[in-house]
């Protein structure tokens, strides 16, 4: 059996988050899993927190908004604005935390995301700028990379059941 890499990295020099993380399936179906709604809801949360999308239009200049939700119905919305895409390749994003009402809470980070395929292995490509080393740390203080990191596992547990 082939080790999945997984990196994760901080640059505070350039107040940027790095993370490489490869699964064991075909780009089409990693692609989907981060650009269809549907199955988004069903990965991009860490356990036993669930994501829900209130709408998503991905496109570029379009949006997605979503909360994630606690198991006590606590809702922490967020908004994507979608400034790229390139197909099966990369597309990238504006995220700003929200409230519930759709009104960001600037600063936010922009996401740049690429995806490349070797072998039956896709591996996403993450940059996270922040435009401010405050907003960075408190992110990580937030316990991004140990959230992130379970998020992803749960997309590689997905994208076995899904490739059946």
């Amino acid at each position: 059996m082939n080790t999945l890499q997984f990196d994760f990295k901080v640059d505070k020099s350039t107040n940027t988050v790095l993370v490489d993380r490869e699964f064991d399936a075909e780009l089409s179906l990693v692609w989907d899993a981060f650009t269809k709604q549907e199955i988004l809801d069903q990965w991009w949360a860490p356990k036993p927190w669930t994501s829900k999308t209130k709408f998503m239009d991905f496109k570029v200049g379009g949006r997605r908004f979503y909360a994630m939700v606690s198991p006590e119905g606590q809702e922490h919305w967020s908004l994507q604005k979608y400034t790229s895409i390139s197909p099966k390749t990369n597309f990238k994003y504006l995220n700003a935390f929200a409230d519930k009402d759709e009104n960001p809470d600037l600063p936010g980070s922009n996401w740049d995301l690429n995806f490349s395929e070797q072998n039956g292995i896709t591996r996403v490509s993450i940059t996270i700028y922040n435009e401010s080393r405050e907003r960075m740390e408190k992110m990580l203080e937030m316990g991004f990379k140990e959230g992130f990191t379970m998020t992803l596992n749960e997309l590689g547990n997905l994208l076995l059941t899904l490739k059946k």
